[in-house]
């Protein structure tokens, strides 16, 4: 018997009143579990039906675990007891919310900022093992990531091909790479599921079973899921879901995330990319809005707002007006949030499976790391807080000449139903409370407001950012690091490859009439702390 239970009202149960029955009467959840790649669209269809391997990825991963098993076995006999894991987007949101919700550690290694890189090949080095995760073999940031790893534990005397183990799709470039290299192992994921979907197959499953995680606990809590999902029913809790996400009219396209107390930790990073990028196309989509109980778009609950809020199985709550009320254990979810996100591509007329603009960034970033251009002069600096303004030419940061009245110019481009990006390129570790900015902001704005890292969201939520129904604002926070460190047999260091990602993205945003603010932090430390306090002092909405 699954652990799922839910709750909805309003807006969200009118959407499921409205759709359910039809989703029931054309067979769509049996179908989805049959493979039907019809159910998207013909346009959809090619893609659609090399994608759907999720739905039996529970069954499918199975044979997975007594060999990942054996090789945490191994590695611990030979004092090997920390993982790291190299990986961006679907290759390690999922393991890392897989391992903090078990209590396990997993060192996640998803930036190229100097900094945080430096601190990950620093930490325990002669006990850890390194796990390449890369559904394409080609993720530009993971292979930099292996790299300075490989160069590392030879400089340490330590058999590099011994501590690195590969997961990535068969015939990619990187898994024949890794077999002649002799890397200590290669797992194979299931090459017809997309990497957002992919929590229960090898990438998932790789770095948290070698962590320590009961992986054939999170496969049996899925596979019981799955057997309650794939009924075409009314009661069907993925069906309602999936109308909540996609089916509200007028639709309410800010998914705000909430957790409270569901004992899933980090599950909402984890929703946002799989929501974001598999519906933020063709100028539509759903925005995930990654928030705490108390966060402003909780309490004031926009129009565009639709609240979804994770809590515990014991627990006794009740909704509020326009709201879903989710419980159930972590395996359970990740089948019930694949499931419903597909139903609400259906509803919204979109392939939840393709992500077309993500690979716009990583064209322009590579471009910028070929020609190294020279850095666009600021418009002005302010302390240690260099400002810069997109597209070139617009006129939208009028006269602003300080940091506060930059902000304020960005926020004025705010529309009614807009939304503001903060995207910070620098270490998210060591500047983890930095986040935090994100709720002053919601407060300043009257806005919702989405936070992402550098370049993890690339990733993520990018792909809504450039593709989706362009109405948003975008905040871009780059930073000087320490030191910067060179990536070894590279032309281009870790320092440069995070500033051609950042200027990169700021240069597609603004090619899609996106204003972006691009503040510069030329001390980082002494940066963060002054943009900290302009953001806290700014006035909030109504005032």
């Amino acid at each position: 018997m699954t652990s799922l239970s839910y709750l909805a009202t309003g807006a969200a149960e009118a959407a499921a009143a409205a759709h359910v029955p039809a989703l029931v009467a054309d067979q769509i959840a049996s179908r989805i579990f049959a493979k039907d790649a019809t159910l998207w669209g013909l346009a959809a269809e090619s893609e659609s039906a090399i994608r759907l391997g999720w739905v039996e990825a529970a069954e499918v991963s199975a044979p997975l675990v007594p060999q990942i098993a054996a090789l945490r076995e191994a590695f611990l006999a030979e004092g090997v007891n920390h993982i790291v894991l190299a990986g961006m987007g679907g290759s390690s949101l999922a393991p890392e919310v897989i391992t903090a919700t078990a209590g396990v550690e997993l060192t996640v290694l998803d930036s190229t900022d100097p900094d945080q890189v430096r601190a990950a090949i620093a930490d325990r080095l002669a006990e850890s093992a390194l796990v390449v995760s890369s559904k394409s073999g080609s993720t530009l940031e993971t292979d930099s990531q292996r790299r300075i790893f490989e160069q590392e534990f030879t400089a340490a005397g330590i058999d590099a091909k011994s501590r690195i183990v590969v997961v990535t799709d068969p015939g990619s470039p990187l898994d024949a790479f890794a077999r002649e290299a002799g890397y200590r192992a290669v797992f194979n994921a299931d090459p017809n599921v997309g990497g957002r979907y992919s929590a229960l197959t090898a990438f998932g499953l790789v770095p948290s079973g070698l962590a320590g995680v009961d992986i054939q606990a999170l496969l049996d809590a899925a596979d019981e899921a799955a057997e309650v999902l794939r009924d075409d029913a009314e009661d069907n809790i993925g069906l309602e879901l999936g109308s909540a996400l996609g089916g509200t009219s007028p639709l309410r396209n800010k998914i705000v995330i909430v957790d409270e107390g569901s004992g899933i930790v980090g599950f909402a990073d984890w929703a946002e990319q799989l929501i974001a990028e598999s519906t933020g196309k063709d100028s539509t989509g759903l925005l995930p809005v990654v928030a705490d109980p108390g966060s402003p778009e909780v309490i004031n609950q926009p129009d565009d707002v639709l609240v979804v809020r994770l809590v515990a199985s014991d627990a006794e709550v009740e909704a509020g007006p326009n709201q879903v009320v989710l419980s159930g254990d972590l395996g359970s979810q990740l089948m019930l949030w694949e499931f419903a996100t597909a139903v609400a591509g259906r509803l919204l007329g979109i392939n939840p499976f393709d992500q077309p603009d993500v690979e716009a960034a990583k064209v322009a970033a590579r471009g910028l790391l070929d020609a190294r251009p020279e850095p666009v002069s600021a418009a002005f600096t302010d302390g240690v807080i260099e400002v810069r303004a997109l597209p070139e030419g617009s006129d939208w940061l009028g006269s602003a000449s300080t940091v506060p009245e930059a902000l304020e110019a960005l926020f004025a481009q705010l529309g009614a139903d807009g939304y503001l990006s903060v995207q910070a390129y620098f270490d998210r570790i060591g500047y983890a409370s930095f986040a935090e900015i994100r709720d002053s902001l919601a407060a300043e704005t009257g806005r919702p407001v989405t936070f992402g890292w550098g370049p993890r969201f690339l990733h993520s939520t990018g792909q809504f950012h450039k593709g989706g129904p362009g109405i948003g604002v975008y905040l871009q926070i780059t930073a000087a690091p320490a030191e910067d460190l060179q990536i070894p047999d590279r032309p281009f260091s870790f320092g440069q490859l995070i500033e051609a990602q950042a200027a990169g993205d700021a240069q597609v945003l603004a090619a899609h009439g996106r204003p972006v603010l691009r503040l510069h932090l030329t001390d980082r430390a002494a940066g963060v702390a002054a943009l900290e306090s302009v953001i806290v002092s700014l006035p909030k909405a109504g005032n």
